[in-house]
């Protein structure tokens, strides 16, 4: 979890905007395993970035690069779905949750947690990261804060494919398309300049319970 401005809060809560049935349900599968598509989360214009992104991004600047001669969307085949379930599933096992405040003495710091541990968008750095490596375009893997169950800042890995957007979360090992989550979508890294998309406070489902 980290620090989310409680106007911000107050803002993408007013603004929900519903997505009814359209989802098909989180158990559906499609050929080879792999889920059914589900609608895309579209943009709607430019956002501030998390302060903290900007932070890591000057330490780090080769992660926060944009490269648009990547696809927008990755060709989802049975192997590549492997290679995400898996290194989502190692990430979530494999590093400690602290808080930023346990762990730097800071409210908010992002980082690849080289150490063992981190925080939300620390997974999600860190998962982006390994599946760079595996040969997935990073354009298509979008760091995306969310509102979550306990309406709080959250940070996600969206993966944009061409069966739909897929979620991977420190949450929960199962991989959902976005509008099954029960988050409330505030923005996400854009995929044309370096910098950070509204979400507009899109709302999904409720999902009943978080489980690893």
């Amino acid at each position: 979890m980290f620090s989310l401005n409680s106007n911000l809060i107050g803002i993408a809560l007013a603004t929900l905007v519903g997505i009814g049935g359209a989802a098909t349900t989180a158990k559906a599968q499609g050929s080879a395993g792999i889920p059914v598509a589900s609608l895309p989360a579209e943009a709607q214009g430019d956002a501030r970035a998390p302060y903290a992104w900007t932070d890591f991004c000057k330490r780090v600047p080769s992660e926060c690069r944009t490269d648009t001669r990547e696809p927008e969307r990755i060709e989802l085949n049975a192997k590549l779905w492997k290679t995400i379930v898996s290194t989502n599933n190692s990430v979530n096992r494999e590093i400690e949750a602290v808080t930023d405040e346990d762990h730097w003495g800071v409210v908010d710091r992002w980082d690849i947690p080289t150490d063992g541990k981190g925080d939300c968008e620390d997974y999600v750095l860190l998962k982006r990261k390994r599946l760079a490596e595996a040969g997935l375009p990073r354009r298509a893997m979008l760091v995306t804060v969310v509102i979550d169950e306990e309406n709080a800042g959250h940070a996600v890995l969206m993966i944009r494919t061409d069966r739909g957007d897929f979620i991977l979360d420190n949450k929960r090992n199962a991989i959902l398309p976005w509008s099954q989550t029960g988050y409330v979508y505030v923005k996400r890294e854009s995929q044309y300049r370096t910098g950070w998309t509204s979400l507009g406070g899109a709302q999904t489902p409720t999902v009943a319970s978080v489980q690893r």
